[in-house]
Protein backbone atom coordinates (compact mmCIF):
# COMPACT_ATOMS: atom_id res chain seq x y z
CA UNK A 1 0.00 0.00 0.00
CA UNK A 2 2.83 2.27 0.74
CA UNK A 3 3.79 2.10 -2.91
CA UNK A 4 0.55 3.34 -3.53
CA UNK A 5 1.06 6.40 -1.37
CA UNK A 6 4.48 7.21 -3.27
CA UNK A 7 2.97 6.87 -6.66
CA UNK A 8 0.39 9.07 -5.93
CA UNK A 9 2.93 11.65 -4.73
CA UNK A 10 5.59 10.95 -7.32
CA UNK A 11 2.73 12.49 -9.71
CA UNK A 12 2.28 15.70 -7.98
CA UNK A 13 3.70 18.30 -9.62
CA UNK A 14 6.00 20.90 -8.13
CA UNK A 15 4.62 24.03 -7.11
CA UNK A 16 5.98 27.39 -7.87
CA UNK A 17 6.41 29.73 -4.84
CA UNK A 18 6.10 33.36 -5.37
CA UNK A 19 9.34 35.25 -4.99
CA UNK A 20 8.63 38.75 -5.32
CA UNK A 21 7.48 41.21 -2.29
CA UNK A 22 4.78 44.14 -3.10
CA UNK A 23 2.84 46.48 -0.67
CA UNK A 24 -0.08 44.85 -1.63
CA UNK A 25 0.60 41.60 -0.40
CA UNK A 26 -1.84 40.47 2.42
CA UNK A 27 -0.10 39.45 6.24
CA UNK A 28 -1.73 35.79 5.32
CA UNK A 29 0.43 35.24 2.08
CA UNK A 30 3.65 35.74 4.12
CA UNK A 31 5.29 32.44 6.16
CA UNK A 32 7.48 33.55 7.72
CA UNK A 33 10.70 30.86 7.35
CA UNK A 34 12.34 30.16 10.94
CA UNK A 35 15.41 28.51 8.66
CA UNK A 36 18.00 29.54 6.18
CA UNK A 37 16.79 28.56 2.74
CA UNK A 38 19.85 26.43 1.68
CA UNK A 39 18.68 24.06 4.72
CA UNK A 40 14.89 24.79 4.90
CA UNK A 41 12.77 22.10 3.11
CA UNK A 42 8.48 21.60 3.79
CA UNK A 43 6.55 19.59 2.34
CA UNK A 44 2.62 19.12 3.28
CA UNK A 45 0.76 16.09 2.00
CA UNK A 46 -3.09 14.62 2.07
CA UNK A 47 -2.33 10.87 3.59
CA UNK A 48 -6.01 9.75 2.90
CA UNK A 49 -5.20 11.05 -1.16
CA UNK A 50 -1.23 11.91 -1.84
CA UNK A 51 -2.34 15.57 -2.85
CA UNK A 52 0.40 17.79 -1.78
CA UNK A 53 -0.69 20.86 -0.37
CA UNK A 54 2.12 22.53 -0.02
CA UNK A 55 6.12 22.18 -0.80
CA UNK A 56 9.04 24.15 -0.38
CA UNK A 57 12.52 22.54 -1.69
CA UNK A 58 10.83 18.93 -0.99
CA UNK A 59 13.13 17.27 -3.86
CA UNK A 60 16.59 19.60 -2.43
CA UNK A 61 18.75 17.11 -0.69
CA UNK A 62 18.98 17.35 2.80
CA UNK A 63 20.46 15.66 5.83
CA UNK A 64 18.31 13.01 7.20
CA UNK A 65 19.52 13.33 11.51
CA UNK A 66 17.15 11.33 13.10
CA UNK A 67 14.52 11.01 11.04
CA UNK A 68 17.10 8.09 9.45
CA UNK A 69 15.56 5.84 12.54
CA UNK A 70 12.25 5.84 10.72
CA UNK A 71 13.87 3.54 8.44
CA UNK A 72 15.77 1.40 11.16
CA UNK A 73 11.95 1.14 12.70
CA UNK A 74 10.98 0.00 8.71
CA UNK A 75 13.32 -2.83 8.78
CA UNK A 76 12.76 -3.75 12.21
CA UNK A 77 9.00 -3.73 11.99
CA UNK A 78 9.60 -5.99 9.08
CA UNK A 79 11.56 -8.48 10.87
CA UNK A 80 8.67 -8.51 13.18
CA UNK A 81 6.07 -9.09 10.62
CA UNK A 82 8.23 -11.81 9.53
CA UNK A 83 8.76 -13.65 12.50
CA UNK A 84 12.72 -13.39 12.43
CA UNK A 85 12.37 -11.60 15.71
CA UNK A 86 9.68 -11.16 18.53
CA UNK A 87 9.43 -8.31 21.16
CA UNK A 88 11.41 -10.50 23.52
CA UNK A 89 14.03 -11.30 21.08
CA UNK A 90 17.65 -9.53 23.08
CA UNK A 91 19.91 -7.55 20.67
CA UNK A 92 23.11 -7.64 22.07
CA UNK A 93 25.14 -4.53 21.96
CA UNK A 94 28.76 -4.05 20.49
CA UNK A 95 31.24 -1.80 21.21
CA UNK A 96 30.71 0.02 18.37
CA UNK A 97 27.57 0.34 18.83
CA UNK A 98 28.15 1.92 22.96
CA UNK A 99 30.60 4.50 21.59
CA UNK A 100 27.64 5.69 19.25
CA UNK A 101 27.22 9.79 20.77
CA UNK A 102 24.32 10.60 22.27
CA UNK A 103 21.62 10.66 22.92
CA UNK A 104 21.92 6.86 23.48
CA UNK A 105 20.92 4.86 26.61
CA UNK A 106 24.39 4.27 27.12
CA UNK A 107 24.77 0.53 27.30
CA UNK A 108 27.70 -0.84 27.88
CA UNK A 109 29.78 -3.67 25.51
CA UNK A 110 28.24 -6.95 26.05
CA UNK A 111 24.89 -5.75 27.42
CA UNK A 112 21.51 -6.78 25.67
CA UNK A 113 18.08 -4.98 24.42
CA UNK A 114 15.07 -6.46 23.87
CA UNK A 115 13.31 -5.51 20.79
CA UNK A 116 10.06 -3.91 22.67
CA UNK A 117 12.21 -1.69 24.05
CA UNK A 118 14.42 -1.16 21.31
CA UNK A 119 11.66 0.33 19.37
CA UNK A 120 10.80 2.65 22.01
CA UNK A 121 14.25 3.27 22.51
CA UNK A 122 14.62 4.81 18.66
CA UNK A 123 10.64 6.01 18.44
CA UNK A 124 10.86 8.02 21.43
CA UNK A 125 14.53 8.52 22.73
CA UNK A 126 15.83 8.49 19.33
CA UNK A 127 19.04 6.42 20.75
CA UNK A 128 22.01 5.90 18.54
CA UNK A 129 23.55 2.80 20.40
CA UNK A 130 20.39 1.11 19.91
CA UNK A 131 19.78 2.29 16.44
CA UNK A 132 23.21 0.69 15.71
CA UNK A 133 22.89 -2.53 17.48
CA UNK A 134 19.60 -2.72 15.70
CA UNK A 135 21.09 -2.93 12.27
CA UNK A 136 24.01 -4.74 13.49
CA UNK A 137 21.76 -7.71 14.73
CA UNK A 138 19.66 -7.61 11.25
CA UNK A 139 21.97 -7.42 9.05
CA UNK A 140 25.56 -8.40 10.20
CA UNK A 141 26.94 -5.17 10.62
CA UNK A 142 25.65 -1.54 10.13
CA UNK A 143 27.45 -1.11 6.87
CA UNK A 144 25.29 -3.82 5.47
CA UNK A 145 21.82 -2.09 7.59
CA UNK A 146 22.69 0.76 5.54
CA UNK A 147 23.00 -0.67 2.23
CA UNK A 148 19.61 -2.63 3.05
CA UNK A 149 17.99 0.66 4.37
CA UNK A 150 18.98 2.77 0.90
CA UNK A 151 17.23 -0.88 -1.09
CA UNK A 152 13.88 -0.40 1.20
CA UNK A 153 13.69 3.35 0.63
CA UNK A 154 14.08 2.49 -3.71
CA UNK A 155 11.07 0.13 -3.02
CA UNK A 156 8.89 2.33 -1.26
CA UNK A 157 9.54 5.13 -3.78
CA UNK A 158 12.12 7.19 -1.78
CA UNK A 159 13.75 7.61 -4.46
CA UNK A 160 16.42 10.65 -3.56
CA UNK A 161 17.42 8.71 -0.19
CA UNK A 162 20.84 6.99 0.71
CA UNK A 163 21.44 5.91 4.18
CA UNK A 164 25.20 5.35 5.32
CA UNK A 165 24.32 4.29 8.73
CA UNK A 166 21.22 3.48 10.84
CA UNK A 167 21.12 6.71 13.56
CA UNK A 168 21.23 9.72 11.61
CA UNK A 169 24.62 10.44 12.67
CA UNK A 170 26.63 13.02 10.67
CA UNK A 171 28.13 11.28 7.43
CA UNK A 172 28.88 13.86 4.32
CA UNK A 173 27.07 10.76 2.32
CA UNK A 174 24.02 10.31 3.92
CA UNK A 175 20.78 12.45 2.14
CA UNK A 176 17.32 12.81 1.67
CA UNK A 177 14.75 14.97 0.74
CA UNK A 178 11.65 16.20 2.43
CA UNK A 179 9.27 14.30 0.28
CA UNK A 180 11.19 11.28 0.37
CA UNK A 181 10.36 11.42 4.25
CA UNK A 182 6.80 12.17 3.88
CA UNK A 183 6.83 8.42 1.77
CA UNK A 184 8.16 7.01 4.55
CA UNK A 185 6.05 8.60 6.95
CA UNK A 186 3.02 7.65 4.76
CA UNK A 187 4.65 4.15 4.34
CA UNK A 188 4.81 3.50 8.16
CA UNK A 189 1.37 3.91 8.59
CA UNK A 190 0.16 2.15 5.97
CA UNK A 191 2.54 -1.10 6.01
CA UNK A 192 2.16 -1.21 10.08
CA UNK A 193 -0.87 0.24 11.51
CA UNK A 194 -0.33 -1.95 14.51
CA UNK A 195 2.78 -0.83 15.66
CA UNK A 196 2.05 2.92 14.79
CA UNK A 197 1.37 3.61 18.42
CA UNK A 198 5.03 3.52 18.98
CA UNK A 199 5.50 6.99 17.10
CA UNK A 200 2.99 8.48 19.50
CA UNK A 201 4.64 7.75 23.13
CA UNK A 202 6.24 10.77 24.51
CA UNK A 203 7.96 8.44 27.64
CA UNK A 204 9.27 4.91 28.43
CA UNK A 205 10.22 3.36 31.41
CA UNK A 206 13.74 1.80 31.48
CA UNK A 207 15.47 0.34 33.97
CA UNK A 208 13.65 1.68 36.57
CA UNK A 209 13.48 5.69 35.65
CA UNK A 210 11.29 7.07 32.97
CA UNK A 211 12.82 8.28 29.96
CA UNK A 212 11.47 10.96 28.16
CA UNK A 213 10.91 11.81 23.92
CA UNK A 214 12.24 14.64 22.25
CA UNK A 215 8.56 15.63 20.20
CA UNK A 216 7.16 18.48 21.98
CA UNK A 217 3.96 18.69 19.36
CA UNK A 218 2.58 15.53 21.09
CA UNK A 219 0.30 15.90 23.63
CA UNK A 220 0.23 19.97 22.92
CA UNK A 221 -1.08 20.12 19.34
CA UNK A 222 -4.46 18.72 18.76
CA UNK A 223 -4.46 15.88 16.17
CA UNK A 224 -0.98 15.94 16.24
CA UNK A 225 -0.33 11.64 16.61
CA UNK A 226 4.07 11.14 15.97
CA UNK A 227 6.07 10.45 14.36
CA UNK A 228 9.90 11.59 14.56
CA UNK A 229 11.99 14.02 15.30
CA UNK A 230 15.85 14.87 14.57
CA UNK A 231 18.86 17.36 14.77
CA UNK A 232 22.38 17.31 13.83
CA UNK A 233 24.16 20.78 13.41
CA UNK A 234 24.82 20.08 9.37
CA UNK A 235 20.77 19.59 8.71
CA UNK A 236 19.34 21.91 11.68
CA UNK A 237 16.28 21.06 13.57
CA UNK A 238 13.90 18.32 11.28
CA UNK A 239 10.38 16.31 12.17
CA UNK A 240 8.04 14.28 10.48
CA UNK A 241 4.39 14.99 11.96
CA UNK A 242 1.39 13.23 11.42
CA UNK A 243 -2.21 14.72 11.71
CA UNK A 244 -5.11 13.36 12.44
CA UNK A 245 -8.37 14.70 13.71
CA UNK A 246 -11.62 16.04 11.90
CA UNK A 247 -11.90 13.37 9.03
CA UNK A 248 -8.23 14.97 7.95
CA UNK A 249 -5.12 13.27 7.94
CA UNK A 250 -1.68 15.02 6.88
CA UNK A 251 1.78 14.21 7.04
CA UNK A 252 4.04 17.44 7.70
CA UNK A 253 7.69 17.28 6.59
CA UNK A 254 9.73 20.33 7.97
CA UNK A 255 13.70 20.37 7.41
CA UNK A 256 16.81 22.82 8.57
CA UNK A 257 15.07 24.84 11.18
CA UNK A 258 16.92 27.03 13.74
CA UNK A 259 15.64 25.49 16.89
CA UNK A 260 13.08 22.82 18.11
CA UNK A 261 10.97 25.51 19.17
CA UNK A 262 10.86 27.59 16.30
CA UNK A 263 10.08 24.36 13.94
CA UNK A 264 7.28 23.38 15.93
CA UNK A 265 5.96 26.47 15.63
CA UNK A 266 6.34 26.24 12.07
CA UNK A 267 4.52 22.90 11.51
CA UNK A 268 2.04 24.56 13.12
CA UNK A 269 1.42 27.67 10.88
CA UNK A 270 1.60 25.11 7.78
CA UNK A 271 -1.25 22.44 9.55
CA UNK A 272 -3.28 26.04 10.21
CA UNK A 273 -2.62 26.60 6.65
CA UNK A 274 -3.20 22.96 5.15
CA UNK A 275 -6.65 23.26 7.07
CA UNK A 276 -7.61 26.30 6.09
CA UNK A 277 -9.97 26.33 3.03
CA UNK A 278 -8.53 28.54 0.32
CA UNK A 279 -5.82 29.34 1.58
CA UNK A 280 -3.66 30.21 -1.90
CA UNK A 281 0.59 29.71 -1.61
CA UNK A 282 2.03 32.14 0.67
CA UNK A 283 5.27 33.81 0.07
CA UNK A 284 8.34 32.68 2.35
CA UNK A 285 10.29 34.82 4.23
CA UNK A 286 13.50 32.95 5.35
CA UNK A 287 16.16 33.51 8.59
CA UNK A 288 19.30 34.44 6.91
CA UNK A 289 22.51 32.97 8.31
Amino acid sequence: MSSIAARCLATIALVALAAGCTTTTPPEAVLSVPAPPQKYAAIVVDAKTGKQLFEANSTAPRYPASLTKMMTLYLLFEALDSGRVTKETPIPVSAHAASQAPTKLHFRPGETIDVETAIRALAVKSANDVAVAVGEYLAGSEEAFAAAMTAKARQIGMRNTVFRNASGLPDDGQHTTARDMAVLGLALRQRFPQYYHYFSATDFTFRGRLVRGHNDLLGRVNGVDGIKTGYIRASGFNIVTSYDAGGKRLVVVVMGADSARERNAHVEALLERALAQGAGEPRLVFNQP
